[in-house]
């Protein structure tokens, strides 16, 4: 069973050498409606920590032009905010590390100014002016203005086992770790972007959260979620689902476990997992991403002795942003991760060779890219 609350997960990571050459964040997604037009648009929140250890007393970033050349690592904790669709932005707010009330013990909660997360709740603001986000290019920002504040209600987790288990965090023996204690979350308040104010309502949020912590990112990277799920046998929403698929090339110290995925399908109260970590249930993962002229493409096949899974998955790269992050290492390698929250596809679902539901997804979570040299 996958569906297991564990917050003590979602605690502050960085100690050890990962505070000198790690990062942490949390991650959240959301669909909200257009107060005026009545129209859906995707948004994110995330919390994002580089490199404790090496703070100063202003933001360290690793992009900027004398820090690169002299190999100072970033530090910083970013309030990293956006939205897909039309008009989508990606808008970065920098604290330096001293300016930040952490709780980092569970229930963990992080407080920058008026930028606020718990684990039940989230508020604050991001504004980038065009002239800074022209003028700073280490910033990696769009310009524009997000503000928020939402309660968050985790419903279902994917708790990934003992690859991340207390043991494995303090070892710090992969590059990448992950945990999602709300793949299916509900959200409810307000998010203004731009002037334009949209409604959070618990019904309508098909909301996402997780975080993710180490050294590196993985590449390939590969993450797709989504729980506004239609039988296309019943035709009926499925109410009580959601599915997680996330992973590429894990490495555990200094060994890369080539194209492994971890996969959760929650259907209807039932969990079929696709973990490569439980190595006694022999799954085989086969995945490709690509891109098209128009869209990125996901295709994700997963097996174990009992249970088949066939996942097929479409965002159009109008509604997408090339997410910016720069790793701990002061190094900007994935310049092509595409990320999005409208994405659509099909899934089916399989158990004992026979078709247990075959399924249409909407405001799907998704990324995919590759490091570029």
């Amino acid at each position: 069973m996958f569906n297991k609350s564990d917050i003590s997960r979602n605690e502050f990571q960085l100690f050890g050498s990962q505070a000198k050459q790690g990062y942490d964040w949390w991650w959240h997604s959301f669909t909200a409606i257009n107060k005026k037009t009545g129209k859906e648009k995707p948004f994110y929140i995330e919390f994002f920590f580089c490199n404790p250890a090496l703070a100063k007393d202003e933001p360290v970033y690793g992009q900027l032009k004398e820090n690169k050349e002299k190999g100072i690592k970033p530090s910083y904790l970013m309030v990293n905010v956006g939205s897909w669709g039309k008009d989508k932005k990606q808008l970065h707010r920098f604290f330096a590390y001293k300016d930040v009330e952490l709780q980092g013990k569970k229930p963990f909660s992080v407080k920058a100014a008026d930028c606020y997360l718990d684990e039940v709740s989230t508020k604050g603001s991001v504004k980038v002016t065009k002239e800074d986000s022209i003028n700073h290019p280490e910033y990696m920002s769009d310009a524009g203005e997000i503000s928020w504040d939402l309660k968050i209600e985790k419903n279902v987790a994917f708790n990934v086992g003992y690859g991340a288990s207390k043991l494995f965090r303090q070892m710090q023996l992969f590059e990448m770790f992950w945990h999602a204690e709300g793949m299916k979350s509900y959200y409810e308040g307000t998010i203004i972007q731009d002037g334009e104010e949209y409604i959070v309502s618990k019904d309508t949020s098909y909301g996402y959260a997780d975080k993710n912590w180490g050294k590196d990112f993985t590449s390939p990277w590969v993450w797709l979620s989504s729980n506004n799920l239609v039988s296309k046998i019943t035709g009926k929403k499925l109410e009580n689902s959601v599915f997680d698929v996330g992973g590429g090339r894990p490495k555990i110290g200094p060994i890369a476990l080539n194209r492994k995925l971890l996969s959760a399908f929650f259907y209807e109260g039932k969990c079929y997992e696709f973990n490569f970590s439980k190595f006694w249930t022999f799954t085989r993962t086969k995945f490709e991403g690509k891109e098209s002229e128009d869209k990125i493409i996901w295709h994700v096949e997963q097996k174990t002795v009992f249970n088949k899974v066939i996942v097929d998955i479409e965002c159009k790269k109008e509604d997408m942003l090339l997410i910016n992050y720069e790793a701990p290492n002061g190094l900007k390698r994935h310049n092509r991760l595409w990320n999005g929250g409208n994405g659509e596809g099909v899934v089916k679902l399989f158990h004992m060779g026979k078709l247990v539901d075959e399924f249409e997804c909407k405001n799907v979570g998704c990324e995919y890219g590759e490091f570029t040299e």
